[in-house]
This record gives C-alpha cells, sequence and structure tokens, in this order.
C-alpha cells in the first residue's frame, strides 16, 4: 500500500472524492434535525447510506422531494439539486463526490436569504467558520449559518411548491455570480481528476486495440490507512475526510 502524499499516479475511480459524514443531530428552526441546504453548480453527488435512518429533502426547478435514508441506501442527484440531510437517527454516510471532493472544496453554495447572495463578501463572512471548521472547533457557527440557510431553503421551497419558479432561477443566478472567481481553479481540479481518469482509460483502450497494454506492468496498490482529518464541521455534519487532490 502506497503511504504517499496525494494526488496519487492513480486517482480514485473515476477521479471522484470520498468522505465519511456523521450528519447533524441538532434541531434546525423549521424543527427538523440536520443539515445545510445548498446545492452544487458543476458536480454530481452521491450518498451511500452506512448507517442509522434520516431522508434528504431536495428543490428542483420540477419540484420538491423527500427521498427516505436507510442502510444500503444510494442516492445520487445532479448539478443544480438543491439538497438537506435530515437525520432521523445515527445517520452515517460514505459521500461519493465528483471532481475529486469539489463539493466540499468549493462547489456549493448556501440557500442563504438573497440579500446575503447578493454581496460576496456578505456570503463569504456568512458561510465562514472559525479554523475553516477544523475538528473539535465550537460548532456554533455551523448550526448558524445551517439556520439561515434553513430559512432560505423554506422561503425557495415555498415559492417552488406555490407555483412560481422565479425565486429559485433566481437563486441560480446568484449562485452563478457567487462562484464565477473560483472557476480556474476548478477547472484545474477537474483536469487533474475526473479529465485524467478518463484520458487514461482512452489511452489503456487504444492500446489494447493494438494488441498491447504497458499499463499492467505498472500495476500498484494505493490507499490510505486512516482518514486526513476526522471531525471537520461541514455543511451537513461531521466530516472524516481523505486527501484525495
Amino acid at each position: 500500500m502506497n503511504g504517499q502524499s496525494a494526488p496519487f499516479p492513480l486517482p480514485l475511480p473515476g477521479g471522484v472524492g470520498v468522505s465519511r459524514l456523521c450528519v447533524y443531530d441538532t434541531v434546525a428552526p423549521d424543527g427538523a434535525v440536520g443539515g445545510t441546504p445548498h446545492l452544487h453548480l458543476c458536480c454530481a453527488e452521491a450518498y451511500v447510506v452506512a448507517a442509522g435512518a434520516g431522508l434528504v429533502q431536495t428543490l428542483t426547478l420540477s419540484g420538491y422531494a423527500e427521498t427516505p435514508l436507510r442502510p444500503g441506501s444510494v442516492v445520487w442527484f445532479a448539478p443544480g439539486t438543491i439538497h438537506r440531510l435530515v437525520n432521523h437517527g445515527g445517520l452515517e454516510i460514505v459521500v461519493l463526490m465528483q471532481n475529486s471532493g469539489l463539493p466540499e472544496a468549493g462547489d456549493a453554495v448556501l440557500t442563504l436569504p438573497p440579500e446575503v447572495l447578493a454581496d460576496r463578501a456578505a456570503y463569504a463572512s456568512a458561510v465562514a467558520l472559525p479554523g475553516g471548521g477544523a475538528p473539535g472547533g465550537d460548532p456554533a457557527a455551523a448550526y448558524a449559518r445551517r439556520d439561515l440557510a434553513v430559512r432560505g431553503f423554506e422561503a425557495l421551497r415555498d415559492s417552488v411548491t406555490g407555483g412560481d419558479p422565479a425565486p429559485l432561477r433566481e437563486f441560480h443566478a446568484a449562485a452563478i455570480r457567487l462562484v464565477q472567481p473560483q472557476l480556474d481553479a476548478w477547472r484545474g481540479r477537474w483536469r487533474e481528476g475526473a479529465l485524467r481518469a478518463a484520458e487514461q482509460t482512452g489511452r489503456q483502450l487504444d492500446a489494447l486495440a493494438r494488441g498491447e497494454a504497458p499499463h499492467l506492468a505498472d500495476a500498484a496498490v494505493y490507499g490510505f490507512a486512516e482518514p486526513r482529518e476526522q471531525g471537520r464541521q461541514g455543511m451537513c455534519g461531521l466530516l472524516d475526510t481523505y486527501p484525495v487532490h
């Protein structure tokens, strides 16, 4: 097992990111227990439920839905899906993230009120956590930003279910404006992760078509003995993270 620092010569399959998530177990303003509603703009995300029970609330221009979660469930959703985890007890999830974990490393916009979304500095201040959410820190700031995002989420959900998609479209537009300064960094992460993995597969297919397989001589095993950090405060709960990028 190779113990070197990431990135490895071989990224995780498909250039994904992975983390273990223990969903927050405190009550939000609407009475539900769980995480922070948000969306990703260019990354899909998948949940593999390891323990406990709960559901994921989702909101798109097609409407609002609740998908039950129990051990063994696998749920995934496309970019643009506002999602929020609700914890009915002991909910633990393995999260698979597109583009080397970009959803937890920048590609996320919380459903904060429009006046906050309209001001990049105000948004940055509202979502910031002391010490970046380092393990062992006071979770009060994480809960505060969740509670603010839940209020924004409720307003968006009520508008969509009431037949008015305009506020959700406005949220999409505000989210795009917020992330545009980060796009060059995102593109670099994509190149070194998902694109690199896809191009490598293309080269291997070409070699096999020629009756060759030089990559077989470079076979190796990579892995992590443990997470890079445990209990970091994330959007939806406490994260055990792995250095895939």
